[in-house]
C-alpha cells in the first residue's frame, strides 16, 4: 500500500496531475462520467471514472510544490499509473504570454531543492516527453515552439526571469525528474494565471475557463 495515497476506487494507468484540491474536483466533473473519489487522504483529493469516449482516467491533486507532487507521483506508480499530464500554473516573464494562456512546455529548468533530490543540476532542463508533448499540442491547437519553466520551491520572485525561461512554477522540474526516475510519461501544460513585475492575476472565473480547456486537452492527449 502506498504511503501517503489510500485509494478507494481503481487508479487508471492515464493521470491528469493538478496541484490544487479544487482543480482536481473541477476536472473531474468536467472530463469524467460518474467519477468517484478515488482518494482523500492528506486533502489530496483524486477522481476515478470514464471518460465520455471510454477511456479509463484519474485525476489527482499533488498538494503545494515540488516535494509533494513527487512524492504523490511515486505513490501513484506503485498503483500502476504509466502516463500523466500536469495541468498547473504559473508566472509569465515573456510578455507574449498574457493572462489566461495556455502553455505548452518542453521541459523545466530546475533551481535545487527538490530536483537537486532526483538528480538534476541547477540549470538543468528535464525534458518532457517527446511524443506525449506532441500530442497535447495538438490538442492544444498550439502553433509554436514549446516553451521551458524554471521551476523552484517557493513561489518564483523576480529573479526567476534571470533564467531565460518563459515562465515560472513549483513544481514541473521536480515532477518530470521524478517521472523520469519511474519510468512514467509526462507532460505539462500550464496556465498564466500571474504576470512578472505587477502585470496582474487571472480572476478566479476566468482561471476556471482555462482549466476546463488545459483538462480537456490533456485528456483528449492521454486518450490518443
Amino acid at each position: 500500500m502506498p504511503t501517503r495515497l489510500r485509494p478507494t476506487a481503481p487508479i487508471a494507468s492515464d493521470a491528469v496531475l493538478v496541484g490544487d484540491p479544487g482543480r482536481a474536483l473541477l476536472l473531474a466533473q468536467e472530463l469524467l462520467e460518474e467519477p468517484k473519489m478515488s482518494n482523500h487522504a492528506r486533502g489530496l483529493w483524486g477522481y476515478s471514472g470514464r471518460t465520455p469516449s471510454g477511456e479509463m482516467l484519474t485525476i489527482q491533486a499533488t498538494g503545494i510544490g515540488g516535494p509533494s507532487a513527487t512524492l504523490v507521483l511515486g505513490d501513484l506508480a506503485e498503483l500502476g499509473v504509466q502516463r500523466v499530464v500536469r495541468v498547473g500554473t504559473c508566472v509569465a516573464f515573456d510578455p507574449a504570454h498574457g493572462l489566461g494562456d495556455l502553455l505548452l512546455i518542453s521541459g523545466a529548468l530546475g533551481d535545487g531543492g527538490s530536483a537537486a533530490s532526483f538528480g538534476v543540476a541547477r540549470g538543468e532542463t528535464v525534458p518532457t516527453d517527446a511524443r506525449l508533448s506532441q500530442r497535447l499540442g495538438e490538442e492544444l491547437g498550439w502553433d509554436g515552439p514549446p516553451v521551458v519553466v524554471a521551476s523552484f520551491d517557493s513561489h518564483p520572485s523576480e529573479r526567476a526571469s534571470d533564467t531565460g525561461a518563459a515562465a515560472a512554477d513549483m513544481q514541473t522540474a521536480p515532477l518530470l525528474a521524478r517521472a523520469r526516475s519511474l519510468e512514467i510519461e509526462a507532460a505539462a501544460v500550464l496556465i498564466v494565471a500571474e504576470l512578472a513585475a505587477g502585470g496582474g492575476t487571472l480572476e478566479k472565473d476566468s482561471l476556471e475557463v482555462s482549466e476546463r480547456r488545459a483538462g480537456q486537452a490533456a485528456s483528449s492527449t492521454l486518450s490518443g
